[in-house]
Formats: C-alpha cells, structure tokens, sequence
C-alpha cells in the first residue's frame, strides 16, 4: 500500500489507528480516534494497563470507567503489548515518555525502545508519527535511524512526521479535539497523510515545515512557561523580603491591556513537560556549540523553590513556638503536580515531603486525588503512605497544614476554622480569615 491508498483509507476513517502508549497522551488520543469512527489498536509494555482497560477500568482519574467502556463498547478498540501487531495497523501514533536520567540529560530510551520494537513489523505505506516531547533531531535522525533495520526508508518506503502533544489534564475547557495541533514532516506526502489524520479528529491543525520546526514549538512553548515562572517564583522570594504580596501585585499587574501575562509561583514546578523540556534543549544546543544560560537560570530558580519553602515553613514554626522542624506535626495538601489531577510525575510536593522528613519532622498528607503515594524513582521511600481523610479532628493534630497543591475538593473554610498554622504556597486562602496564624511562601 503506498500514499495515495493510505491517504483514502484515512479520509473515509477506513484506516486502522495505532496508539503507543496508553498514558495520560496516548489514551484520550485513542478516545478521539474512536470518536472519530477510527478503528483502534493500543498498545503498551505495561501488562497491567492491558488489563484495566479489558476490565473496563481506569488508571488515570480524569478519564473515567464511563469513558472506557465507550472505547471498548464501539467494538473497534483493541489492547495489547503484543507489537507484531503494528503490521496490521496503517498509522503508528508514538506516544511514550521521554524522561531525563539521572544527570539531567535526554533519555530517549523509550522513543527508540519503541522504534526498535516496531521496526520488524512495519511495512511499506504506513504513516508514523511521533508525539513525544524532545529535541529537534529525534524524529529525522534518531527514530528513523532506528526504524532503518526494517529496511524501509522513511519518507521513501514509509511516512515520518511529528505532532507534539499538548494535553492539559484536568483542563475542563479544552479536550484533544479542541486543543490546536501542530504537524510537521520532512516529505509534502508525509504531512498531507498527517494532517488528513489529525484533521479527522481536531477542530484546528497547524502544519509547519519539518520535524525539527514542529520539535522546536514543543520545546518553546514549555521554556516560556518555565522561564515566566521563574521570573515570578523570584519576584515572590524578594517581595516576600520586602513584605509585599507577590499576589496582589501580579493580579493588579494583570489589569494592563497589553504587554502583560499573569503568571503564578509556587512551590516549585511538576508535571512531565515543563520541568524536563527545557534540558532537552539545553541538551542539544550544546551540540551547536552555544549555551542555554537563560534557560538554565530558570531552571535553577524553579528546583530552588522546595527548599525556599522548607524554610518558610521552618520559620513560620517558630514563630508559632515550635522551635525544631523535629518537634512537629505537619500536614500536607496536595501531592499532585497541579490542581484537580492525580498526576504525580516531578510533584516538588514529594520534594517537601521527603526534606521535612529528613529533618525530622511527622509528615502526613491529604490529596482527594491521590489516594496512596506509589513508588516513584526519585522518592521510592514515600511509597505506600497513604492519603488522610480531611476532618476538623485532624486537623487539631497538626502544628502546621502546608498548602502545596490547591484542589478544588478540599474544604478550605474548614481549614480556616481549625488549622493552628497554614503555610500556603497557592494563594487558595485568599480572602479568608484564619483562626490561626496564615503564612505565604
């Protein structure tokens, strides 16, 4: 099969849709594909995923078991960790991780353990995209390299393109098909059967010229982000010194018609994107000779900030009368990345935790989202302790409740009412009036 039939069979939604990865990308990708009237194939290595979504079941909390069903219940899904499989299949969507490893580099071992597992089965006419965040380079040199022990060439044999993902889980006014979607490809061929493909499924879709310019729009929309919220994490260290609400000032700040966009502190970034993407940048701008130092400033400024707060909350203490972070009882809220999830990855939640602990302290938490810590590379010692329920009793056993993700379930007049100290990182007590004493950090 060559361009032209795959390119019909994705017109008339005749086209068999892969999916690689069935995570927090890849599964609501597959719900737009079913949506759309696509035949779909996930895939996964994680035996258990298969097996939760046989079970109609769900591992990620914002796509309910209501949704799995509809999946399953169309009668064009399939499950698997089988990858002989993707010869079957006319489109390959990869959407699997790509972390940093433990020197704050790249690690594209599952972008090219994927490759290497898919090359024996691909065949000629297929479209393979890519949507994993990474660096300019991956698609055209790295992926395709590897793709290359099936004998196939990309663009010649088979179709290369990327699409970086843009979901925002938790975000109720955006969906998959709403949220607009960048394509490039290298080929006209392999961007015209990409943007048949997305243009099935999503209102607005934004091609550009090559792989590497669609990499770079991943990478710069997630630098913005990471370098604004540095700015404002140390605008609220310095005007926390002067005595100045950083909030207030960046909300009256916000007023201004032009020229300005609001953005928030906190305890520190999480998530899978804007911690970690910038490095991939910096990663290959080395390889050009030249240096990331803006990047990497607000890279420190943003990993500093858990530390920043550990202080506070050390000060605060003290000055409620609990002289050693060893003395005290502490409740945190949130663990979560963000707001409304159950979404852990890079949480600087788990960073408090783990240095309060180290210093002593009896740390418990509350998450409505979270409802036990699992086991994570960086903190494996958090794993098994679990969520407590959110009660007035409780929280008259703390010396502190430190406000580190603000989710919408939790009771905050409550916490008003009871809580001794409340450290809060998130502004959520904004315009209450606590019994206690109320610290921003």
């Amino acid at each position: 099969m060559g361009y032209h039939e795959t390119l019909q069979k994705i017109k008339s939604r005749e086209a068999h849709i892969g999916v690689i990865g069935l995570g927090y990308v890849g599964l609501p990708l597959v719900s737009a594909f079913i949506e759309g009237g696509f035949q779909v194939t996930g895939f996964d290595i994680d035996r258990a995923k298969i097996d939760m979504l046989e079970a109609r079941e769900s591992y990620i909390e914002h796509i309910g078991r209501e949704q799995i069903a509809a999946i399953f219940s169309s009668g064009r899904m399939h499950a698997t960790d089988a990858f002989d499989a993707i010869c079957a299949v006319d489109v390959i969507v990869i959407c699997v991780p790509t972390p940093l490893n433990a020197k704050r580099e790249p690690d594209l071992g599952p972008v090219l353990n994927t490759g290497a597992a898919i090359a024996p089965h691909i065949r000629a006419g297929q479209l393979i995209v890519l949507e994993s965040s990474t660096y300019p380079g991956t698609t055209d040199e790295e992926l395709a390299g590897v793709l290359s022990s099936s004998g196939l060439q990309a663009d010649e044999d088979y179709y290369l393109a990327y699409s970086p993902e843009r979901e925002d889980p938790g975000n109720p006014d955006f969906t998959t098909g709403t949220i607009p979607k960048v394509v490039g490809a290298d080929c006209d061929a392999a961007r015209d059967l990409a943007l048949a493909l997305y243009e099935s499924i999503i209102e607005k879709v934004v091609p550009v010229s090559s792989t590497r310019a669609a990499e770079a729009v991943k990478l710069t929309e997630n630098i913005f982000r990471s370098v604004n919220i540095a700015m404002v994490n140390e605008m609220k260290v310095i005007l926390d010194a002067m005595d100045i609400d950083v909030w207030e000032v960046i909300d009256a700040a916000a007023t201004k018609p032009f020229g300005f966009m609001p953005f928030y502190p906190g305890p520190g970034l999480g998530g899978h994107c804007i911690p970690i993407d910038p490095f991939y940048l910096t990663y290959k701008a080395r390889q050009y000779g030249h240096e990331t130092r803006f990047i990497e400033l607000a890279g420190e400024i943003n990993t500093q900030m858990p530390a920043y707060v550990v202080e506070r909350i050390k000060s605060a203490l003290r000055e409620n009368g609990v002289s050693e972070l060893k003395k005290a009882n502490i409740l945190v809220l949130g663990l979560s990345y963000k707001r409304d999830v159950d979404d852990m990855r890079e949480s600087p939640s788990l960073v408090i935790m783990s240095a309060l602990k180290e210093a002593g302290a009896a740390v418990d938490y509350h998450d409505p989202h979270i409802d036990e810590i699992k086991v994570t590379r960086a903190h494996p010692h958090l794993a098994g302790q679990k969520s407590l329920p959110f009660s007035s009793d409780i929280l008259d056993d703390y010396d502190a409740v430190v406000i580190l993700t603000d989710h919408r379930a939790v009771d905050y007049e409550l916490l008003a009412s009871h809580a001794r100290l409340i450290v809060d990182t998130r502004n959520a007590m904004h315009g209450m009036e606590p019994k206690g004493k109320l610290v921003k950090a």
